[in-house]
């Protein structure tokens, strides 16, 4: 049967758009009841590639089109004219198939203020219980998580003198050294916790869909790109796609999901016809809903990656730099799935104010035993180590916006980085802060010599410029489809999108204001909570 000259794929329930990390919590939980049909669509492939499940494997599916998209953000003001990678998933299990693993779930403030913002439901005390219902955490009895759920929890399989060095430098400082980061407050110090089981990536596919795929009512397809909405009137009705490069279409009965992400999803609402009317008009696309708050908002964490030589002490630089040191690292993986290719792309996590001023730990360090000059770039081939910083609640805000009426044109991102006073205030502050840290009595031994950005850069105007030229994106994108009651949310709280029917918006775009921390359990949680909701 064909449909506009397109295949036709049939009636679900619901069809969610997107299989990364809250796309798959969705099929999983929605799936459950036997009388509804649950159609699954990823744009990517499968996640069978053996670089997706070893951890050090992110190095090789970030930048690849096999896993990887491909966007890159416009020319930054704010990083002196430099334009970004900005690696999303195209891949089975989205994001948590590249990712760099770690399980944090911000701040209770954070979720406080998403309900003080007009979000009823969505507070801390709301929420703790969905982030616990999906864990599967490795310590039992922790009363902060769960043991019962899909997604496991680990610590990470490495040992480095440095780094624990480094956390003792903090306690200096008055960072105390603490064992969870996922209490709601996550002041301190401590090793990053990861979404690993034995030394291997346990990515959203691993966890909620393989363990349903016997489900006849759930239906998975990759290869499948949307290209926009179905609308009859004002009630989204399906899906247009291309299936293995053919175009199809598949109808709602239910509802239509979006689970595409901070820049899938404003790109497909855009096409669909759903964003500011000026922008949909010039690329001729007819206005469903004049929405201008799609693709707004767009926020991101950027660290800043300062780096210190040392001596005294085992970088993996050096580990790295011989074909025999490389033989070993591989053998202490084969034979124990520990050491180096095991490691998460950021192993020490530190959690503090830049300022008095804060209410609550406002950067985050991810220390490393090891340097580089760029992502992706080999090893320096001395001892170093990098202390990256990032604000976690920036003031910029950025957009999201499609440049042509085709599905397969990327849209242009624009994060804005930097484009407040304030930012580039906690940007030189954090700065400082790091030099502060290795300047402690206990990082004395290791005789630290910064290179990155350099000592002679000073002053506040000179650090927050120095920032612009070493800052990188860590890949944490929100905001994009704000929820909200006011009349600029795109979707409600309970995550309808705002003026249409039959829609909802499923991913880290509703968040209006970024969370403390990492985003992979945070979009997990997003989606438990949407589960809850569109069933009951």
């Amino acid at each position: 049967m064909t449909v506009s000259n397109r295949l036709d794929l049939g009636v679900f329930d619901y069809v969610i758009v997107g299989a990364g990390s809250s796309g798959c919590v969705l099929a999983n939980r929605l799936s459950a009841d036997p009388g509804k049909r649950v159609l699954l669509l990823e744009a990517g492939g499968s996640d069978n590639y053996h670089w997706i499940h070893i951890p050090v494997g992110y190095l090789y599916c970030m930048g690849n089109p096999r896993t990887d998209w491909g966007y890159s953000t416009v020319k930054e003001p704010g990083l002196n004219g430099r334009s970004l990678a900005y690696p999303r998933g195209k891949v089975m299990g989205g994001c948590s198939s590249i990712n760099g693993m770690i399980y944090m779930r911000g701040q209770a403030a954070d979720y406080d203020h998403w309900r003080q913002l007009g979000n009823p439901g969505w507070g801390w005390d709301d929420v703790l219980h969905l982030f616990r219902k999906s864990e599967n955490h490795h310590a039992s009895g922790a009363p902060f998580h769960g043991q019962d759920g899909e997604l496991r929890v680990e610590r990470q399989r490495l040992s480095w003198p440095i780094l624990d060095a480094v956390r003792e430098a903090a306690e200096e400082l008055g960072v105390p050294q603490v064992d969870d980061f996922n209490d709601g407050d996550n002041f301190g110090s401590s090793y990053f916790e990861v979404n690993q089981k034995a030394g291997l990536r346990f990515n959203a596919v691993r966890a909620f869909i393989r363990p349903v795929r016997h489900r006849r009512n759930l239906t998975v397809m990759s290869h499948a790109q949307a290209e926009r909405i179905v609308f009859d009137g004002l009630r989204a009705k399906g899906v247009d796609l291309r299936l293995g490069g053919k175009p199809a279409r598949v109808h709602a009965s239910g509802e239509v999901i979006l689970s595409a992400g901070a820049i899938g999803t404003p790109q497909l609402l855009q096409l669909s016809g759903l964003g500011a009317g000026s922008l949909l008009q010039g690329h001729g696309i007819p206005v469903v809903r004049d929405t201008p708050a799609v693709g707004e908002n767009l926020q991101d964490h950027l660290q800043i990656r300062t780096a210190f030589r040392i001596a005294g002490a085992q970088t993996l630089n050096e580990r790295q730099s011989t074909l025999a040191g490389k033989a070993r690292i591989a053998l202490e993986y084969a034979f124990r799935r520990s050491g180096p290719m095991s490691m998460a792309p950021s192993q020490l996590g530190i959690f503090m104010k830049s300022d008095a001023m804060f209410d609550t730990p406002n950067i985050e360090f991810h220390v490393q035993p090891l340097s580089l000059e760029a992502f992706g770039q080999p090893l320096h081939d001395f001892p170093a180590i990098t202390v990256s910083v990032c604000n976690l609640r920036p003031q910029s805000r950025g957009t999201v916006k499609i440049v042509s009426p085709e599905f397969d044109q990327h849209p242009e991102i624009a994060p804005n980085y930097l484009s407040t006073d304030g930012d580039r205030q906690v940007a030189a502050d954090s700065i400082t802060a790091a030099r502060r840290l290795m300047a402690t009595r206990r990082m004395a031994q290791y005789k630290p010599e910064e290179f990155k950005p350099g000592t002679a850069i000073q002053s506040p105007e000179e650090l927050a410029r120095a920032a612009g030229d070493i800052a990188t994106t860590i890949f944490h994108p929100v905001g994009t489809a704000r929820m909200g009651t006011d009349e600029q949310a795109v979707v409600d709280p309970q995550l309808r999108v705002r003026g249409v029917e039959g829609l909802r918006v499923v991913d880290c775009s509703i968040m209006p204001t970024i969370v403390s921390g990492n985003t992979h359990a945070p979009a997990v949680m997003i989606a438990e909570k949407a589960a809850q909701m569109i069933v009951a």
